[in-house]
């Protein structure tokens, strides 16, 4: 059995597939790399991707879909893997391959003790275009530096770090055993996956290595903010499921760092959400932003209350045109502090 099954959703990615891929390689036969093309029509991204597979054929497998969306693509990727761990690598990002073959080697060494984690936590890097310094999310100081711990040894988290896809391996039958079927033709399910399977996760591992590299830059790219205001609704669509999720969840018997970490989470998205909405300005869109803050109301009135009275939160409800100056501001402070986009 491989060790670290990786997928790779690809759409259109011919100009950049390449870069990803290369760095995963030096995994060897150690890992499979799961190149899943999502009905690309307008490059060579399926070709490329069975050239791969025809070249690698111990490593690399090559599947097509018809076109489902990002999140289609992840939970291709798993219906296929079969490695212990599951990871997830955009075909525009990359990894550093020294990092990559460290967490490998922890992998297998701790397989070897009969020991399996729930998650392994690694950094990653924001390679912003442009940018002359590369932002490291780092966690040195909030988990334990390679052992096997659990939630209650996760010390404080600061509101500028955050757990993305990003820098997550899961065990790839944890994810079954939660049911994770992240929605089809949906952007920004990335924050599905790094939340919805955490209630699930006993035991973590981190290591302190500079793993992933996440590419900002494109103009197409999903996290650019006119492209975020124009999929608004798929943005809503991932809050409401984030909200069903802890508001749905028995958190008695598990940690409650977890639940506060998770409460964190939904409030830095319902700030993205509501920031998105005040930014598109239109009387629908401020309607929207109410509607979805009822959502949460509705769901769990004291997970409502507390995110209505933290920093972020009061932020969105300041009432006015003034008060929706207001909120940009603060907005473009915590952008740039802790890293919305």
């Amino acid at each position: 059995m491989k060790i670290l099954s990786v997928a790779i959703p690809c759409y259109n990615s011919e100009a950049y597939m390449d870069k990803c891929i290369q760095s995963l390689l030096p995994g060897g036969k150690d890992i499979e790399i799961l190149i899943v093309d999502d009905g690309s029509t307008k490059d060579r991204t399926a070709e490329i991707a069975d050239r791969y597979a025809a070249e690698y054929p111990d490593i690399i497998k090559a599947i097509h879909q018809e076109n489902g969306g990002h999140g289609q693509a992840v939970n291709t990727g798993l219906r296929n893997a079969e490695g212990v761990y599951y990871k997830v690598v955009d075909s525009d990002d990359w990894v550093n391959s020294k990092a990559l073959l460290r967490i490998i080697r922890a992998m297998k060494e701790l397989k070897a003790k009969g020991e399996t984690v729930d998650m392994l936590l690694a950094n990653f890097v924001y390679d912003k275009v442009d940018a002359s310094h590369k932002k490291l999310m780092r966690f040195r100081n909030v988990f334990p530096c390679n052992e096997v711990f659990g939630w209650d040894q996760m010390k404080h988290m600061h509101q500028t770090q955050y757990i993305l896809m990003h820098n997550i391996f899961y065990r790839t039958e944890l994810l079954r055993e939660c049911r994770l079927e992240l929605p089809q033709h949906t952007f920004y399910v990335d924050n599905i996956f790094a939340f919805q399977p955490l209630p699930y996760v006993k035991k973590l591992y981190y290591m302190d290595v500079n793993l992933y590299h996440y590419f900002i830059g494109r103009e197409d790219q999903s996290v650019n903010e006119k492209v975020m205001i124009s999929r608004i609704d798929q943005q809503i669509r991932v809050n409401k499921i984030m909200i069903d999720v802890i508001t749905g969840e028995d958190f008695s018997g598990k940690s409650s760092r977890l639940r506060k970490y998770m409460l964190i989470y939904l409030d830095k998205i319902m700030t993205v959400t509501s920031m998105m909405l005040i930014l598109s300005g239109t009387k629908e869109a401020l309607q929207k932003k109410k509607d979805i803050w009822r959502y949460l109301r509705n769901a769990d009135g004291k997970v409502y209350c507390r995110l209505l009275i933290t920093p972020l939160g009061l932020a969105m409800h300041i009432p006015g045109r003034i008060g929706r100056k207001i909120a940009c501001v603060g907005y473009r402070v915590a952008q740039r502090f802790v890293g919305f986009n």
